[in-house]
């Protein structure tokens, strides 16, 4: 079987701007910031102070009690977001398709809150551990519960490789979509950190930041942690159109590598050779590129670090390339950020805006690109990146097609 050309058809969010992608997206696009003072844990429990939390979501409305009680906070997250792909793509998953289709998920942390409570009541209440506390905590929890809603009965399962898992998620399903190994597959990542152990084992790596996210600007001091999921449907392109389904774009190319060199710090030739893959993975020229939703995390040497690969990809041309890192928005929302960022490149290329970075303040020698500073860009691009670049060196690009713009190139 040939190569098939995957399409996008459904896309479903929570973040910290609410619970669904319409939501992240109208934030998102204006730069419209969704870092705010912590709530979700004691007030003190850690040095800093501001967070990106999905503070609204209320896991009543989507579950009930009995079935609550079986899914940590990062689970019900990837539920919920996959509810809103699976229903906006329109696709329903029968004895026929369930076998067809994988789910594929990605997540840093697994079930944080349940892991803390359950320490807490062990060693400080010398109470018993709870028997749903290992189903809650897997980190494939999210991903079964998908599995066991929708009767997909196809591969399943979830990789976890810090900040780069939504992407290597996403770049698996479009790999197996794309080579006729399954006809559909839903794909992305999910987490929430916000428990006081693991938030303490951040402070302790003193790169959150204690004001807010300025990725690129000189005056940058850390991340900012937040939640959320996101979820897309990929489908062979020549079926969506069969079907006349709503088409948000195309995953033309996946590349990933490993530094080989630090575990917290980053390398400029690892990222700069996962892009280079992801262009070779999807035949893209890389002077057709016009948009990179980079990693961006907001630390002083993650994001001259990305600039200097970004130069390296892309010479010259890297100075005609609007670069933007929405962590500025939505923060760091670890195994979830590369599909937050996944569904935002995917609607940038749909709707000719590009998102800004918000929170810049003053240019950096070291990150001398088109940042996007403060306010969004309207532009028409066809060809797009993702970064993710995770600790352990572990780097994972996806490579977007603006699909209309696609097919007039074609005629």
């Amino acid at each position: 079987m040939s190569a098939r050309r995957v399409a996008v058809t459904g896309i479903g969010v929570v973040s910290a701007f609410g619970d669904t992608f319409g939501e992240f997206w109208s934030g998102v696009a204006w730069g419209q910031s969704a870092i705010r003072p912590m709530t979700l844990t004691p007030p003190g429990s850690v040095r800093f102070p501001n967070a990106a939390e999905a503070a609204r979501f209320d896991p009543a409305k989507y579950f009930d009690g009995k079935h609550a009680d079986f899914l940590d906070r990062f689970a019900q997250f990837a539920v919920v977001a996959a509810r809103e792909a699976i229903a906006a793509s329109g696709l329903t998953f029968d004895s026929q398709l369930g076998p067809r289709c994988a789910i594929v998920t990605g997540s840093s942390a697994g079930g944080q809150a349940t892991k803390d409570e359950n320490f807490y009541n062990l060693y400080a209440l010398n109470q018993r551990v709870s028997p749903l506390t290992i189903p809650r905590v897997m980190g494939n929890a999210g991903a079964s519960w998908i599995s066991y809603e929708f009767g997909i009965t196809g591969p399943v399962y979830t990789v976890s490789t810090a900040c780069s898992s939504a992407n290597h998620a996403i770049g698996q399903a479009f790999w197996m979509v794309r080579d006729g190994v399954v006809d559909v597959a839903v794909a992305g990542g999910s987490d929430a950190p916000f428990s006081v152990g693991f938030l303490k084992s951040w402070e302790a790596l003193r790169v959150v930041s204690p004001t807010t996210c300025r990725p690129f600007s000189r005056d940058r001091n850390g991340l900012i942690l937040g939640e959320g999921a996101g979820m897309l449907v990929l489908e062979p392109l020549e079926a969506a159109r069969a079907r006349s389904a709503q088409i948000w774009g195309e995953i033309a190319g996946f590349g990933m590598s490993s530094d080989a060199h630090h575990i917290t710090q980053p390398r400029a030739q690892g990222a700069a050779q996962a892009m280079r893959a992801a262009l070779a993975d999807a035949g893209a020229a890389p002077q057709g590129v016009g948009y990179i939703n980079a990693h961006g995390t907001g630390t002083p040497t993650n994001d001259s670090t990305e600039c200097e690969a970004i130069r390296a990809v892309f010479g010259a041309h890297a100075e005609k390339i609007l670069v933007s890192s929405t962590k500025s928005v939505h923060g760091h929302a670890l195994g979830a950020a590369g599909a937050l960022e996944a569904a935002a490149t995917l609607a940038a290329l749909r709707g000719g805006i590009i998102p800004p970075t918000a929170n810049f303040t003053e240019p950096d020698p070291a990150c001398d690109l088109d940042v996007v500073p403060n306010h969004s860009r309207c532009a028409e691009v066809e060809w797009a990146l993702s970064n993710s670049f995770a600790f352990g060196g572990l780097n994972a690009v996806l490579a977007f097609r603006r699909s209309d713009l696609a097919e007039a190139a074609e005629r």
